[in-house]
């Protein structure tokens, strides 16, 4: 007796998934290697509850972008991007310019959109927060952040495919389209960890923030840890100079300072995992990995 077949529903991808799909084409010439660690974030911990007091709430993703663009900033080997086989062009960039990636809706589609926020190096953790706080509340149907990505969703796949690698083929464009490095998180999820190709030469993978057993000073003690995950295209740098931009964002969280923020009114309380996902839309999550 043969069994009946397995319904199956088939339609063309959503328009509104055109953007992913250009991207994922326009990555393929990477050459990643993966690397990670894992952050003892009591002192991010510890500022996050005193500026709490103070009026401000700031998230994970805005202490990993503080630090990410000083170090990428000091380091202009890799925060550099190149193009080409035959006659290979790198170019270095003056500014850290950070990607970011944002779980949206649009036209009842659940999609990945993302934006690029510039010169980090010289932001304050109130303006990244700003910006992102911005970005999580807009609405992505008229943001001007995210036009480009509605022009790919309506062109033809052919002509949006020849807009979107025109457009990725001057390095000069790259940093203000892809970012100089990106960092994307699943934090707001049950995800210790995971590593994604964002566009730029380094890409920061951001788990959750979870109390975990370490070792101090031969004691073991509970510590609030993230998963940092990098990954870096071996076109651009070697694992030596990623090994070290990934070691010191660890040490400048691990040892973070910043100035005290002046006082506002309180903000409401939070854990981890709603300060992590700030960068959503309607669902206040910070976007799946891109």
């Amino acid at each position: 007796m043969s069994r009946p077949g397995t319904p199956v529903a088939q339609s063309p991808i959503a328009r509104e998934r055109r953007h992913t799909l250009h991207f994922l084409d326009g990555i393929r010439a990477f050459s990643p290697v993966f690397l990670d660690t894992e952050v003892d974030m009591a002192r991010v911990r510890e500022h996050r509850a005193a500026a709490r007091e103070a009026g401000h709430r700031y998230s994970t993703l805005t202490y990993v972008l503080h630090a990410a663009a000083r170090v990428l900033a000091a380091h202009p080997q890799a925060n550099s991007a190149i193009r080409g086989h035959l006659r290979t062009t790198v170019a270095s960039y003056g500014h850290a310019n950070g990607k970011v990636t944002l779980d949206k809706t649009v036209n009842g589609q659940r999609v990945v959109l993302s934006t690029v926020l510039h010169a980090l190096e010289e932001a304050s953790l109130d303006d990244i927060q700003a910006r992102i706080d911005r970005l999580k509340d807009g609405d992505p149907a008229d943001m001007p952040e995210f036009a480009g990505a509605r022009l790919l969703q309506k062109l033809p796949w052919l002509l949006g495919s020849l807009a979107y690698r025109q457009a990725a083929r001057s390095l000069a464009r790259r940093a203000d389209t892809m970012g100089t490095f990106a960092v994307t998180s699943l934090g707001h999820r049950p995800v210790d960890g995971f590593s994604s190709v964002g566009g730029a030469t380094i890409t920061l993978g951001l788990g959750r923030t979870l109390d975990r057993p370490v070792v101090r000073d031969g004691e073991i003690v509970v510590a609030p840890v993230l998963r940092l995950n990098l990954t870096f295209d071996h076109r651009v740098i070697d694992g030596a100079e990623a090994a070290d931009v990934l070691a010191e964002i660890k040490d400048a969280l691990e040892s973070f300072e910043a100035p005290e923020p002046e006082a506002t009114t309180a903000a409401p309380a939070e854990t981890d995992a709603t300060a992590d996902a700030d960068a959503g839309a309607g669902r206040e999550k910070e976007g799946a990995a891109r």
